[in-house]
This record gives structure tokens, C-alpha cells and sequence, in this order.
């Protein structure tokens, strides 16, 4: 996975890089999402696909820095905003479910029977 693929502009690009490059247009790509949804609402919002973006940019950084690099300054980097999306993940997903079933209609089925 470090064998070069291509040079491009004088930089030597492997497979473990276009990982890494991957990771960070995703992680950073959340950013412009948020931007386009605040301004669709008119107020700020941080849409579930915003920490999905986060942990598959994050997990893919985490991937380049520990296999690819080897680096701890990168794993220590992206290993706290990928817990931290994910948590914020699970309470997004949680908290629709919660709120689906408190505003979901009674059901009509007779109890006991």
C-alpha cells in the first residue's frame, strides 16, 4: 500500500494517502453541509449526515495515520472528534426513534385479547 501510484505535482501519491486525502475531504466536506443546511433553515442546524461525515472521515484519517504514516500526532488528531461523532450519532438516531414513537398515533388493538 506504499508502493507509489502516481506523482502528481511533485507528490509521491500511494494508496494509503488517497485514503488519507479521502478521510479529509469527508471530515472537512461536513462543514460546507452545515453551512448549506443553517442557511436552508435560516438558523444554525448540524444535520445526521454532518456526524456521519465525521466518523467516515475520521475513521479513514485514524486508518492513514495508524497504518499508512504511522503518526500519533494524527492518530490523537481524529481518534477524539471519532468518538465524539459517533456518540452524537447514537443520541441523533435515539432521540428520532423517541421522538417517532411519543408522536406516533394510539393503537387501535383491544388489550388483553
Amino acid at each position: 500500500m506504499n508502493e507509489t501510484i502516481v506523482i502528481f505535482l511533485g507528490i509521491r501519491v500511494t494508496a494509503w494517502k488517497l485514503i488519507g486525502y479521502t478521510g479529509v475531504f469527508l471530515f472537512t466536506s461536513r462543514w460546507f453541509l452545515q453551512l448549506w443546511a443553517s442557511k436552508k433553515a435560516g438558523r444554525p442546524m448540524i444535520p445526521r449526515l454532518f456526524w456521519i461525515l465525521s466518523m467516515a472521515g475520521s475513521i479513514l484519517c485514524l486508518l492513514y495515520f495508524v497504518f499508512g504514516k504511522n503518526d500519533s500526532v494524527g492518530i490523537l488528531a481524529y481518534l477524539f472528534p471519532c468518538g465524539v461523532s459517533g456518540y452524537n450519532l447514537y443520541l441523533d438516531i435515539t432521540h428520532k426513534k423517541n421522538e417517532e414513537k411519543k408522536n406516533a398515533p394510539p393503537s387501535n388493538q383491544a388489550h388483553g385479547k
